[in-house]
């Protein structure tokens, strides 16, 4: 697991190292015009390469299998904000920073440590749960509620209304990106177009961890760091516990199943909710503060989680 482990962070741990490095000598306009690009380019490029090698298709025909596993997703989600909601009445000297702290503790996506270190820890033939959780996951909580959640925070209270969500979730070029990589997974296109759209999803993951390291060093004192750590708590700690609960009083799952749901809901934010914070302008130092501290407490976390659920 450790040697599983250190190949998943590596990406984080190099990338994220230079932007604390290069921080100083960047231009200040440089960080917010990453993580828009990423918004509109970057992201929307990974998922349409993503979406055209995925094998949703192929999947073995288990019984409640395309069914279940959007339900159990969708429902963590739902889950995930019942809890943030109280959480939120406590920390009303930070409602500047309400938005930032919902994408951080729920909605940040949880697919590239997930289906790193997953696959290690689960039969082979459970892992379409955990691939189907994470594509779930991606479309419905980031790009899905979290562009939502945002788009709300970022408005005053007078410019907001339902149609001004609606049109955000309807112009997300994430999902249309998502949706057009799967409509055309059949359509061969020419070799270097294909190899090109697979090296793009590693030159976006090192932008992304870029702009986490960037958003680190620019840290503004510690004002962030204890609704992040809140946020990383209920993030990798408190929804895995209760989704392995419940998998298990509600649904009776048990063995592999269980542990690939509880393992992918309990991952690290990850550079989703970054992205988001710079595209509506929300609270930056939170989210890339809970990235860090999630993605330490997921060391802690992981052992206990398979001698439970297991």
């Amino acid at each position: 697991m450790t040697e599983t482990l250190f190949h998943a962070y590596m990406p984080l741990i190099v990338w994220t190292s230079l932007g604390l490095f290069i921080c100083r000598f960047l231009p200040q306009w440089l960080p917010r015009f990453l993580g828009r690009g990423l918004y509109w380019i970057g992201v929307p490029l990974e998922l349409f390469a993503l979406a055209r090698q995925s094998q949703l298709g192929n999947f073995n025909h288990e019984i409640g299998l395309p069914l279940i596993v959007p339900i159990i997703t969708v429902a963590t989600l739902l889950l995930g904000l019942m809890v943030v909601l109280p959480i939120l009445w406590k920390f009303k000297e930070y409602s500047h920073a309400h938005g930032s702290f919902i994408l951080a503790a729920v909605l940040g996506n949880t697919g590239f440590v997930g289906l790193a270190i997953t696959p290690f820890l689960i039969n082979s033939e459970v892992l379409s749960w955990a691939v189907l959780y994470s594509i779930t996951h991606n479309v419905i909580g980031p790009y899905g509620f979290g562009v939502v959640v945002a788009s709300y925070f970022s408005q005053s209270k007078a410019a907001n209304s339902w149609w001004i969500q609606l049109r955000e979730v309807l112009t997300v070029p994430c999902l249309w990106a998502f949706l057009v990589g799967t409509l055309t997974q059949k359509v061969q296109f020419p070799q270097t177009i294909e190899s090109g759209l697979q090296g793009c999803i590693s030159i976006v993951i090192a932008c992304a961890f870029l702009l986490t390291g960037i958003r680190l060093a620019q840290l503004q004192g510690w004002k962030s760091i204890k609704p992040a750590f809140v946020a990383a708590i209920i993030k990798v700690c408190v929804i895995p516990l209760l989704v392995g609960v419940l998998t298990t009083w509600l649904l009776g799952l048990s063995g592999d199943r269980r542990l690939a749901m509880v393992l992918m809901s309990g991952m690290p934010s990850a550079f989703a909710g970054l992205i988001l914070a710079e595209e509506y302008n929300l609270d930056r130092d939170l989210i890339a503060s809970s990235i860090i501290i999630s993605t330490v407490l997921l060391l802690l976390m992981l052992p206990l989680w398979v001698l439970l659920f297991g």
